[in-house]
């Protein structure tokens, strides 16, 4: 045997080996995940130096079925969808059709905000990264849970929601600006923002499967179904399509069909097959930070993913891990949650996939993986997610029975069950309705059949929304505010636990009462 074929079989076998180790390394990683987090199905896929080096799934994408996950199955990838939508604007500027200074009103006559300084002054790169002024999942009540709002409403509406803070003065995540710029790609190119993603990016990608929604699924699709504990069990749900704001989070996809596009943004805009998608002059532009989210300490488990910075760009968060450039994104729909990550130093890319509404797993997942990239010390990131995760839900219920404890027991409602009923209206949300049933109240927002519950007397005027979809994990104060003749004048909302998502955002509404009569809005 010559030299040279020696060197090259022990290289194959070495090869071979460190392909064998990673697999092992991932499946025993991603069923410890699925036990601690009780997660029914996970789909992870690698890619590493322009080359796919696994993709597979575990676990059930049904639980009730037990239909197996698969690197194919199909997974609503929620604001992962961003990075989609941020690269349609960077097509359109490579296509000269748009400038990332032009102003969006411009653009986008239709577009405003609550401020006319912030409309007038709002340019097409302040939409994509979160520092318009609004606050934290702003006017996320109009899609979320599932509404009947078309994108046209929201765009519409948008001008009613407060502004929290002061224009570029800091980073707040939102939903909303994303209708707006799905909004301007259809203006700018005479497509729908959906034609646009397939024709786009699916197509040349060869994201075959890949879907603009889960409102598409059909039967014959192999698609995960969502889950979410209620009432303390696991529970299969029905999809919940985010039509309504899709540009924000609309997009279905598999752990395969994924590499593509991850391949792609690693190769500075180039596909695989060595079309330039993207021009790297607009890759570069969509992952420039636009403005600093903060670097909190994390908790003592988690010490070893410490960011010395942290940002967003354009539809990605930037940051670094362990010393490393990290460009990634999360996202969460009811009952799903996934994640893309990618050290592009590294020319690495993990995608993580799940059907259960648990982050802890495809973070644990993703760092393992990172970590064994890397050559980092070993980490049980499974064990410390977890131990974040249930001190998070200790603190939780902590904060939850404080309250409760400091609660009036003796204390009544000033008012008869009959006099807090009505139809309250938000001037961005619309009409939610009180009605009263042999001195029961019940809560309905007009526009969110999800939101239909009880009124529980908590104490004085304040009561709480207990909704009957116990998944929503999302009950309210609700407190009725009384003027002087005691009538009521107001009704302000908030989440009880501090673990409610923050798409729940009943502390933006400012609920008033309209007559009986008036027309439905």
């Amino acid at each position: 045997m010559s030299l040279a074929l020696y060197v090259l079989l022990c290289a194959g076998l070495v090869f071979a080996q460190s392909a064998a180790n990673l697999e092992q390394l991932v499946g025993s990683t991603v069923e410890r995940a699925r036990q601690e987090f009780n997660v029914p199905g996970i789909s992870v896929a690698i890619v590493k130096d322009g080359k796919v080096v696994l993709a597979k799934g575990y676990g059930v994408r049904n639980r009730t079925t037990q239909a197996p996950m698969t690197e194919h199955t199909l997974v609503g990838i929620a604001s992962n969808t961003k990075a989609f939508t941020s690269a349609a604007l960077a097509m359109l500027v490579d296509d000269g059709k748009l400038d990332w200074s032009d102003r969006v009103i411009d653009k986008l006559p239709e577009f405003a905000m609550s401020d006319p300084y912030v409309t007038r002054e709002m340019r097409i790169r302040d939409l994509p990264c979160h520092r318009s002024g609004l606050g934290l999942g702003a006017g996320d009540l109009m899609y979320f849970p599932v509404s009947d709002f078309k994108p046209a409403d929201v765009l519409y509406r948008l001008r009613f929601v407060p502004l929290k803070h002061s224009f570029r003065e800091r980073y707040d995540y939102d939903n909303i600006l994303y209708n707006v710029m799905g909004a301007l790609v259809e203006k700018v190119s005479g497509k729908g923002w959906e034609q646009f993603i397939r024709e786009r990016f699916f197509a040349p990608l060869g994201m075959t499967a890949s879907l603009t929604s889960v409102s598409l699924l059909k039967p014959e699709h192999e698609a995960a179904a969502p889950h979410a504990i209620a009432d303390g069990v696991l529970k299969t749900l029905e999809h919940a399509p985010l039509d309504s704001v899709a540009p924000a989070g609309s997009l279905v996809s598999s752990a395969i069909d994924l590499t593509r596009w991850v391949l792609t943004l690693l190769g500075k805009g180039k596909t695989a097959e060595g079309k330039q998608l993207i021009s790297e002059a607009q890759m570069k532009t969509l992952w420039t930070p636009l403005i600093f989210t903060g670097t909190p300490t994390p908790p003592v488990e988690l010490a070893e993913a410490k960011a010395n910075f942290s940002a967003y760009a354009m539809g990605e968060g930037i940051s670094e891990y362990r010393g490393q450039l990290k460009v990634s994104h999360t996202g969460g729909l009811v009952g799903m949650v996934t994640s893309v990550a990618m050290l592009p130093e590294q020319k690495l890319g993990v995608i993580v996939l799940t059907n259960h509404q648990e982050g802890g797993a495809f973070a644990s997942v993703t760092n393992t993986i990172f970590d064994h990239y890397l050559q980092a010390p070993p980490k049980d990131w499974v064990a410390a997610y977890s131990s974040r995760r249930k001190k998070a839900i200790a603190d939780a219920l902590k904060a939850v029975a404080e309250a409760t404890s400091k609660r009036n027991v003796n204390s009544k409602p000033s008012l008869a069950p009959s006099a807090y009923a009505g139809r309250y209206r938000d001037p961005w949300y619309g009409d939610v309705h009180v009605t009263e049933a042999n001195g029961e109240l019940t809560m309905r927002f007009s526009h969110s059949p999800a939101l239909t519950g009880r009124l529980e007397h908590f104490q004085y005027d304040t009561f709480i929304a207990r909704w009957k979809d116990r998944s929503l994990d999302a009950d309210a104060y609700v407190t009725f505010q009384l003027d002087p003749q005691g009538k009521v004048k107001g009704v302000d909302m908030k989440a009880v636990s501090p673990l409610t998502d923050f798409s729940f955002d009943f502390h933006d509404l400012r609920l008033a009462p309209v007559a009986a009569n008036a027309p439905q809005y």
